[in-house]
């Protein structure tokens, strides 16, 4: 086909090139109009002492901005979030999730959650709420956990002292590694004593001081095969009291971090903004009529091929083109 016929062809068909594609525009505008409003809210986070620092915080490293970023927007949106934010604004929890927004502010540790609603009453309320309600859940359950161990730990000293009561008990000596070295320096002075008092002629004081060592070497046989179970208990005390000592230091940290991200210091919420009807137009006519000019488009080709005839067959077959012989000299 030429030009012309083309031409020709648009303008036998132009009610269905410019039919289709305003009426998608029409379409499209009455469906913007008649949406409701929808309402949106920011509340932005700021919380640089929980991110880094010492390699006990929760989100330390050189990845630990994007962690923290990553575990916000999955924390926000988490079943017991969504459960508590639906209690606390009564908002159902499919508009929560389908509604909720968080974003990284450029490679920092800091971030956007954005709230977007049908009700203009509740969408600042969900955006705090939901900030609120995940802080806590990273955070709290940290100081839950690290509480659990310090009790755990407790318990293990208490037992622990408790086995050495008990032997202390049952071999009716208390402190035996204490006494076995005072045991051995005293029997290295009766050693001495009894020397001196020989080298004076003192019998009675040597003989005195030979059998004070005897009783201190009885003393020594008695409690030297006992003492290695002991010393086995207080080793056991003696690291049962370092964990403790370590998962305090944990509670503490924990506890730390909680009071670093409380809602009301490192959060805040900006002013609730509508949608904007012209904004939206301007978005979506202009992508659907051209949609439905290319629609138009393509119809009146189908039916230009739909239209055209096309040539019986007669059943012959073309001959093969021979080639022109070349002239002879």
């Amino acid at each position: 086909m030429e030009t012309v016929d083309y031409l020709g062809t648009a303008r036998k068909r132009l009610p269905i090139l410019i039919g289709l594609p305003v009426l998608a525009a029409l379409v499209a505008t009455a469906v913007v109009l008649l949406t409701p409003p929808k309402y949106a809210v920011t509340t932005y986070v700021a919380a640089p002492a929980l991110i880094g620092g010492v390699a006990a915080q929760q989100f330390s490293g050189q990845q630990g901005a994007n962690q923290f970023v990553a575990a916000f927007s999955a924390a926000a949106t988490s079943p017991k979030v969504i459960d508590q934010v639906a209690a606390d604004t009564g908002v159902g929890q499919d508009e929560l999730r389908d509604g909720v927004e968080v974003k990284q502010v450029g490679a920092s540790s800091q971030l956007t959650l954005t709230f977007t609603g049908s009700d203009r009453a509740t969408v600042a309320p969900v955006a705090t709420s939901m900030t609120g309600r995940a802080l806590t859940f990273l955070f709290a359950s940290q100081v839950d956990v690290a509480t659990q161990q310090v009790a755990a730990a407790e318990a293990d000293v208490t037992a622990a002292t408790k086995k050495i009561t008990d032997w202390e008990t049952a071999n009716k000596v208390t402190q035996p590694d204490k006494l076995f070295q005072a045991t051995l320096a005293e029997q290295s002075n009766l050693r001495r004593q009894e020397l001196e008092m020989s080298a004076v002629g003192n019998t009675k004081g040597a003989s005195a001081a030979k059998d004070a060592l005897e009783d201190n070497e009885k003393r020594l046989n008695d409690i030297g095969p006992k003492l290695p179970g002991y010393q086995a208990l207080i080793a056991q005390r003696d690291a049962s009291t370092n964990a403790l000592a370590n998962a305090q230091q944990g509670l503490q940290a924990a506890k730390a971090q909680v009071g670093a991200a409380d809602p009301k210091s490192v959060s805040s919420t900006g002013e609730v903004v509508s949608d904007s009807k012209l904004s939206a137009l301007a978005q979506t006519v202009p992508p659907v009529a051209g949609a439905g000019l290319l629609i138009a488009v393509l119809l009146i080709v189908l039916l230009e091929i739909v239209r055209r005839p096309t040539a019986p067959f007669d059943g012959s077959i073309p001959s093969p083109r021979r080639e022109k012989e070349p002239a002879s000299v």
